[in-house]
Formats: structure tokens, C-alpha cells, sequence
């Protein structure tokens, strides 16, 4: 995950203790994998190849940390 989330324990079934993260990030894979299936899937349709999506997806992914670290500065 991108954002640092707070390591505060959450209790959970069977007396498990999860933190927030802990809790939250199989969740946030499982979303994540979708909607990158989902994005490839869309542009496959409008003519490019997996390949090219997966490129383009990645892009995305590098910017968004970049931006997210100039706003750190």
C-alpha cells in the first residue's frame, strides 16, 4: 500500500489480533488485481495489446508515486 496507515490493533474472530493494515491489504490485493484485469480487458477491446495495457497500467502506477512523493517535499 501507498499510504501509511495507523498500526492500531483490531481485534478479530477466534482472538486473532490484526492491525488495520493487516486487516485490510489481502482486500485491497484482491480489488487491486481486479481492476487491473478490468482496465486490461477495456483496452484489449479498444485495440491495444495486453502487453501495451499492462505498460500503460504500470506507467500509471509509477506516477502516481512520484506524485505522491513531490507532495511529501
Amino acid at each position: 500500500m501507498t499510504a501509511s496507515l495507523p498500526q492500531h490493533p483490531v481485534v478479530m474472530a477466534g482472538e486473532h489480533i490484526l492491525t488495520v493494515q493487516e486487516a485490510l491489504e489481502p482486500l485491497y490485493m484482491e480489488l487491486e488485481q481486479q481492476v487491473e484485469t478490468k482496465l486490461v480487458q477495456v483496452a484489449v477491446s479498444a485495440g491495444w495489446s495486453a502487453a501495451e495495457a499492462i505498460e500503460a497500467i504500470d506507467e500509471l502506477k509509477r506516477h502516481e508515486i512520484l506524485s505522491m512523493d513531490d507532495g511529501d517535499n
